[in-house]
């Protein structure tokens, strides 16, 4: 059945750094190629983030950071608020995050511990942005998410996506995705990034009308190439 079309696909080749908007991307079995591959780590072993768990440790600021990738067998780079660009690899990078956050931090690449934080992707649609924008009461930056894969899906109702956890997500005629449940937010929504302003109630009003979910968890069936403007279909 057809849904809509991939809108605009994003990368963070840095955890929690301000991601790259790429045409078309590989897609393997953790997700788009690059994405989160990286990752910023505290003296204690904890990734940065913008929230605490097990796992993560906030940083606050580093959104305000971006990352990309422009050789695809290559490293990913890492740019300063000030303009400055770094190899993620470059002992240099380290220490500019270091200095600037005030404390020892390092870059590393992904081991055993993923760096991804429910699942290696997240769709969410057009439909729900809008809905979302009605409740808020403002046009909501998809930016503001950290989704993978923005579907849009003209006409559709308002968070359509709830229905379609368990079914798999075709991608034109490449990849495919098994869906699964509403993707928990958290207070990273309302927080800045490079490009986004702070929000102070969006993550309080999807709490009250929405469970605090938007969009879906997502889990590779079939590797393959996505691209912007490909149709999707639901099966």
């Amino acid at each position: 059945m057809p849904i809509g079309t991939v809108q605009a696909l994003y990368r963070y080749p840095v955890k929690s750094t301000a991601g790259q908007l790429v045409r078309a991307c590989a897609v393997t079995g953790r997700g788009l190629r690059h994405d989160r591959g990286w990752a910023v780590y505290t003296d204690d072993g904890g990734i940065a983030s913008g929230k605490r768990t097990r796992r993560f440790r906030p940083v606050p600021g580093l959104m305000q950071w971006s990352s990309r990738v422009d050789d695809e067998d290559g490293e990913p780079l890492l740019d300063s608020p000030d303009g400055r660009r770094f190899r993620v690899g470059d002992p240099a990078a380290s220490k500019a995050l270091s200095e600037a956050f005030g404390q020892a931090l390092t870059l590393r690449p992904e081991t055993a511990v993923q760096h991804h934080d429910e699942t290696p992707l997240h769709v969410i649609t057009t439909s729900s942005l809008a809905a979302l924008g009605n409740i808020t009461g403002s046009v909501v930056d998809e930016r503001r998410f950290r989704a993978n894969i923005i579907i849009d899906t003209p006409g559709q109702p308002a968070f359509v996506e709830d229905g379609w956890t368990g079914r798999d997500l075709v991608l034109g005629n490449g990849a495919v995705l098994r869906l699964g449940p509403g993707m928990p937010r958290c207070v990273m929504i309302d927080q800045s990034q490079a490009g986004v302003e702070a929000a102070g109630k969006t993550l309080k009003l999807l709490g009250l009308h929405h469970r605090a979910e938007f969009g879906l968890q997502a889990h590779v069936r079939q590797p393959g190439t996505v691209r912007v403007g490909a149709a999707v279909f639901l099966r």
